[in-house]
Order: structure tokens, then sequence, then C-alpha cells
């Protein structure tokens, strides 16, 4: 196989239409328009000089255009690993910008290796834990918290920092302070109207490019400079020059812990945007890919002279709301980013701050969806209140604490349902094959003596205790046998077995005989291997719940007649 056909971009490529090479064309101009202001932004908050913002986002678009799984994530600097960045790199430095750069860029390989070897390792299963719910209150709360963030420079005003919930209280007190800039907020008003009218009257047409070049034609006419309203201005010009005479490995062993907090924010935040993404377009990501792919666009921004990056949540949606159909459009707006960088530093001078903020906004209302929470708080209310608890944790504590604590609340409910799963009695209902549930059928007929005994879930320490109580509190005087209908039964570990044991004893002192039916072949190995099956007996394990009601009737000379229709007896319900 030619080493070109495992290049993702290659195969997505593949049987691609010409004419949507235009499409992506047109996307990368208007995200180029975001792409410079954000990288130098984020460049900023991270204590770094505002130009590795743009070697940043230059190396990690091309990187993962290349490598990359999704056909249309954004990648490069971002407002989550900023902070972080700060916190590890500043304290180092010593006030030395050059030395700050490079302490940035060992960051960067650090936590690149590091989700290299993650996905190498296939440790991808981890983006399972963001289930439905989380990735819809994740997806909904960065919606939100990035129109939050955006309020500020729509009205004209400097960006505020902080948690949403926080950046929103200070900007609407500044706003009843009277200091929004009537300039800025009709351009940016007029932007964000334009934008959402012509969107849904006319979709096709490219009007996030339009609605920023008109303010910026306008610019030309009018000194929008001399009214207050803040400009993208000139972009500063250079190469990356790197000095990695300035760090040791002193330095080295300083920021490994801090990388791999930066490694699991990006990592964190890449998965639930590409899974989202992803299911919004129908179509599938491998995670052990994305984390490779995360991996080698860090690695790559670290020897450039960058800093540590992950998927772009707000740039990502401008992108594909502008036409962007592959990553063809990263490349694209690579090649406009280090044009402007080499020869065009006042390209986008006259862009006023608001219309990008307007454009932003837009994007995000499109990311935002309310129905699947309707739909969980009918049919699964935990779900639907966890999603909310992420949404809220986003907005109140930040992107990454909420989901951090997201994660963390539904493994805990996973665990609470592992701990104490459904159990029930099985009984026979006339006109209907097989057994089932007692207390969905309270007409239904026990087999005198027997319990027929389910349990919904694997067998293992944390209800081991739980399965042993049940039972017990289910023996009548009557009851003579105990039958577990196993086959829910997935898994068996050590405290199981030896709860099996001291259940086998107490039922023995009571008299009553204890048998399994349907147990899995897997757990029938784990049985063995833990000598089980010479405890119970071998003639205590029988295939199906019909053979084992059967069996019992045979021995102990019931008064039980069954359907006469065997084929279907086993089946529960």
């Amino acid at each position: 196989m030619n080493i070109l056909d495992r290049v993702p971009l290659r195969r997505n490529l593949r049987g691609y239409p010409r004419q949507k090479v235009f499409n992506d064309f047109g996307a990368s101009l208007v995200l180029t328009t975001l792409l410079i202001p954000a990288g130098m932004a984020y460049a900023q908050a991270a204590g770094l000089p505002a130009v590795t913002g743009l070697y940043a986002t230059v190396t990690a678009l091309v990187v993962y255009s290349l490598v990359g799984p999704s056909r249309i994530l954004v990648f490069g600097p971002d407002s989550s690993l900023a902070a972080l960045i700060a916190a590890a790199v500043l304290p180092l430095a010593g006030g030395s910008a050059d030395r700050a750069v490079m302490l940035a860029a060992i960051l960067a390989l650090l936590s690149g290796g590091m989700c290299l070897a993650a996905g190498l390792a296939r440790f991808g299963f981890l983006a399972d834990l963001l289930s439905a719910p989380i990735r819809q209150g994740y997806i909904n709360g960065i919606a939100v918290a990035i129109t939050i963030r955006q309020l500020a420079p729509l009205f004209g005003m400097q960006s505020e920092s902080g948690t949403a919930l926080a950046m929103l209280v200070a900007t609407l007190r500044r706003v009843f302070d009277g200091q929004v800039n009537l300039w800025a907020t009709t351009i940016g008003a007029v932007a964000l109207a334009t934008i959402l009218f012509v969107r849904r009257v006319a979709p096709k047409v490219p009007i996030t490019l339009l609605v920023l070049v008109a303010p910026a034609l306008l610019g030309y006419f009018v000194d929008l400079g001399a009214h207050g309203v803040s400009l993208i201005g000139r972009l500063p010009r250079g190469l990356p020059m790197v000095h990695w005479d300035l760090v040791g490995w002193s330095d080295v062993s300083a920021l490994t812990v801090a990388a791999a907090g930066v490694a699991f924010v990006a990592f964190a935040d890449t998965s639930a945007l590409s899974r989202t993404v992803a299911l919004r377009r129908r179509e599938t990501v491998d995670p052990n890919q994305e984390l490779r792919a995360l991996g080698l666009v860090n690695l790559a921004c670290g020897v450039t002279g960058g800093f540590a990056v992950s998927s772009s949540a707000s740039r990502t949606p401008v992108a594909e709301a502008a036409g962007s159909r592959s990553q063809l459009t990263g490349l694209f707006a690579a090649a406009a980013v280090a044009l402007a960088l080499g020869v065009g530093p006042g390209l986008m001078r006259n862009i006023p701050t608001a219309a990008l903020a307007a454009v932003v906004i837009a994007a995000a209302s499109g990311m935002a969806d309310i129905r699947p929470l309707l739909h969980w708080a009918q049919t699964r209310r935990s779900e639907f209140w966890l999603s909310v608890g992420t949404f809220g944790a986003i907005i109140v504590l930040g992107m990454v604490e909420g989901i951090a604590i997201a994660i963390g609340v539904a493994i805990l409910d996973f665990m609470r349902r592992a701990w104490r799963p459904h159990t029930t009695e099985l009984v026979r209902v006339d006109g209907i094959d097989g057994y089932h549930e007692a207390d969905r059928h309270p007409e239904g007929q026990r087999v005198p003596g027997l319990l027929l005994y389910r349990f919904d879930g694997p067998l293992f320490f944390a209800n081991a205790n739980y399965f042993q109580n049940d039972v017990l509190a289910r023996l009548g005087p009557d009851i003579g046998q105990v039958t577990v209908t196993a086959e829910p039964i997935t898994d068996l570990d050590v405290t199981a077995a030896e709860m099996i044991e001291s259940l086998l004893t107490e039922l023995h002192r009571r008299g009553v005989v204890l048998t399994f039916a349907g147990l899995k072949g897997r757990v029938q190995d784990q049985v063995r291997a833990f000598g089980l099956v010479d405890r119970v007996g071998a003639d205590c394990f029988t295939p199906t719940v019909g053979e084992a009601v059967r069996a019992y009737v045979h021995a102990n000379g019931v008064d039980w007649q069954d359907r006469e229709d065997r084929t279907d007896t086993d089946r529960q319900g």
C-alpha cells in the first residue's frame, strides 16, 4: 500500500467534487478573519508574544489537515488552554519573553508526546465517558459561553476574562453604566441580524464574508477609530525564532505535571467537539486516531516555536457555517495566515471587532440544540439533569471544569446503577411463553417451592452483598430451591465468588438448594476457575431456565404443568 493512502486527507478527498473546492476556499477566507485575531489574543492570554499565536495557528492547521480524522474540525490556540499555559510558563520565565516562548514550546512537546503515546496505546476509549447528554450539555454550554464572551466586543467594549457567568455579570454592569459604543453596537447588530436573516432565506449566499468586508470598506470612508470602534489592526511581521539554549532539562521536569493537565484538557475538549460534529454530520471518528492527531499537532507546534493547541469550539462552527466541507479549508486558511504574516500585515486592519463578534455569535447560535433535552426530560430524567448540569457547570465554573465535573457525575451515576442493578422474581403468565417479571405481572404463577431470581448486571465487589441480601430477603418458608437466572450476569470477580460460597452455606443451613441457569460461556469459565462448580454441584448448572424448572419439578414431584410448546419456554421477559 502506498504510504500516502494512509494520510487521512488523501482518503477524505478521494472522489471529492472539484466544485466544492471553491466552497472550502471561500470558507477559508472567512475563517482567516477569525484565526488571526483569535491566535493573537490567545497567545497574549497565555503570556506570550502575539505573533506566536499565528505560528501555532498555521502549524496546527497544516498538520491536522494532513493527519486529522475529522473533515471539518479546526485546530488552533484555545482559551481553555491559555490559562494553563500561562500558569505553567510565566513563573519559570523570569520576565523573559524569549524564555517564555521556549518554555511554552517545551510544554507543547511534552503534552503532544503524551497524547501521541496515549493514542498509540489506544486510550481513546476514554472518550466513551463523554455520553450523549454530556456532549449535548457541553455543546450548549460552550455555545452560550462563546456568545457571552462576544457580547463585550459586540457593544464596543474590551473583552472580559473569567467564567461565562462572571463575564456576563461584568458586561451587563458596564452596559448599565453607559460604556456601550453606539457605532460598534450598530455595526455588530446589523451584521448579526443580516447573517441570521440571510442564513434563513438564502443559506448558500456567503453572507459571513460579506458582513466582514462591508464594514472594512466603510473604514476607508469613515474613520471608525475616531469614533471609538475597535479594529483588528495591522498584523505583526516575522518568522518564528527558536532559541532552545534558553531552556534546560530542569525546565522539562518542572513542566511535566502541567503538560499532563494540558494533554487531558486538550483531549477532553477535542473529543467532545469531534464527536458532536461527527454526529451532526453523520460521520464517524476514531478516538484513537483523534488522540494521535492531537499529539502530532502539538509536537509540530512545539518544534516550530508555538504552544499547545486543541480543537476550536468557536472557529469550527464558523468554518462549517461558511461552507467548509473538507480539511482543504484548513490548508487554504493556513496559507492565508502565512501570507498575511509575510506580505500583507495591513490587509484586515479596518475590520471592526464588533463585526467579528457578530460572526462568532451567529455561528454559536447554530451549535445549540434543546430538542434532545426536551426528549430526555420525558424519557430519561437522569440524563436530562446530567445534560443540564453539564451546561450549568460550564457556564458557572468554566469549560474545562464543567466537562470534568460532568464526567465525574456520569461515572458516579454508572456506578450507582451497577451497585444496585434491577432484580426481580420470574413467574409464568398464562398465554405467554417463557417466564416474566413478577412486578410487571402480579397475576403470574410461581412454581411451588421455587424462587426464579434474576440479577440484571455484573456481579462484582460493589454489589456482591446486595445480591446475597436480596436473595435471602426474598426467601419464604415454602422455598426449597433458588435458581439464579444468570443470563444477564456478564462478569464475576473474586469478591462475588466468595459471596456465592457464603450464600451457599447459608442456604444449605436453611435447607435450600442453589442452582444457576443460563450462565454465559465467559462467566462459566470464571465459575470453573473459582472452583464453584465443585462447591455448588455440576448438576446444579443448566443451560436454560426451562430446563432448570423441569429438573426441579421432576426431582421434587411438584404438581406443575408447563405449556406444551417447549421451543419458547425459556424466554424471559
